[in-house]
């Protein structure tokens, strides 16, 4: 009888205080050590979100240490599951994790979190039912978003719904870009269906190879090449090289997602007539305000949109576009 006793009592402590939650309860204090982990640090859009993570740390001294780690490339997916695990070996308090993929950091955030580390994904879903929160814009709305721009564009500048538009995407196989591609496809279907979207064209998130992508489509598509659609400020990049280089900017309508200073440049010189703008800085900052909610034990939302905002030569100058467009203003 003495045994079974033990048994019951044992069973509604787990019940009540999983192992997890058992360990996070009472094992973390002020200033609580938040690890910020992003996909790459050859981007600015990265920068972006280490300068919201960074000034909430700032603005909260007693609320959070914020460190922070990275890849160089976003295609280097290995290594920032290396990052990971090492992160985790050092038993931070909590991780705000841009994961580059959806599943090959999943084993190690779940270990973390059975840990008690407390674990915040930003930008990209991961596929675990652990992880209790998710900043993200919704890419599907954001590529449609760029479909309205494309072909707002297009009628103003008094071109028929015809022709072909090329896309070029960052990379194969990653959930955040492939949303986008898929929202720009679809919303094209519906309001210019007589224009051919093509093929998409991969390039590794390298400038150099979304410019010979560029290169590529216009060659090969000539005059019926009207528009061109890159899913990242990298691919962005590429396209307003090439449209630049070649002085298309009256012939092609390009719009690109997200912003570095030689996407704004694009933007102001028409190389590039829209820009799709998220908020990585927010991501930074609210990520690691959501990190501290649920380390002081209080709840969120499981998914917390941050926004898609689209920008032209005509609100590229007003104040809250500014900082979006620059977040370096934000910079304490």
């Amino acid at each position: 009888m003495k045994n079974i006793w033990i048994a019951i009592v044992a069973l509604v402590v787990f019940v009540v205080c999983p192992p997890a939650q058992a360990a996070a309860s009472g094992a973390h204090k002020k200033p609580y050590n938040i690890a910020l982990i992003i996909k790459a640090t050859d981007s600015d859009f990265w920068q972006y979100v280490i300068i919201g993570g960074t000034n909430y740390g700032l603005d909260h001294p007693d609320e959070a240490k914020v460190s922070r780690y990275g890849p160089k490339s976003e295609a280097d997916i290995d290594k920032q599951v290396a990052i990971v695990e090492d992160v985790i070996s050092r038993k931070p308090d909590a991780i705000v994790i841009a994961s580059t993929s959806s599943d090959a950091t999943v084993p190690a955030l779940e270990n973390a979190i059975d840990q008690g580390i407390v674990v915040v994904t930003i930008d990209n879903k991961v596929h675990s039912d652990k992880i209790p929160a998710f900043l993200a814009t919704n890419n599907t709305v954001g590529g449609a978003l760029c479909a309205d721009q494309m072909v707002a564009a297009l009628k103003a500048k008094g071109v028929p719904l015809k022709g072909t538009v090329g896309l070029i995407s960052a990379m194969a196989g990653i959930q955040v870009l492939g949303d986008r591609d898929q929202g720009f496809r679809d919303r094209m279907k519906e309001i210019a269906p007589d224009i051919n979207v093509l093929a998409t064209r991969f390039t590794d998130n390298d400038i150099a190879k979304s410019l010979a992508a560029a290169e590529d489509i216009g060659t090969s598509q000539g005059d019926k090449l009207i528009g061109v659609f890159a899913d990242n400020n990298h691919t962005g990049d590429g396209a307003a090289r090439m449209i630049t280089e070649r002085n298309l900017g009256d012939k092609i309508v390009a719009v690109a997602y997200d912003s570095d200073p030689e996407e704004v440049s694009a933007l102001k010189s028409g190389a590039l007539k829209a820009l799709i703008l998220q908020d990585p800085y927010g991501m930074g900052y609210k990520g690691c305000a959501t990190a501290v909610t649920l380390l002081d034990g209080g709840t969120v939302p499981k998914y917390i949109d941050t926004g898609a905002v689209a920008v032209t030569q005509a609100n590229m100058n007003d104040k809250n576009v500014l900082d979006l467009l620059d977040p370096t203003r934000l910079k304490r």
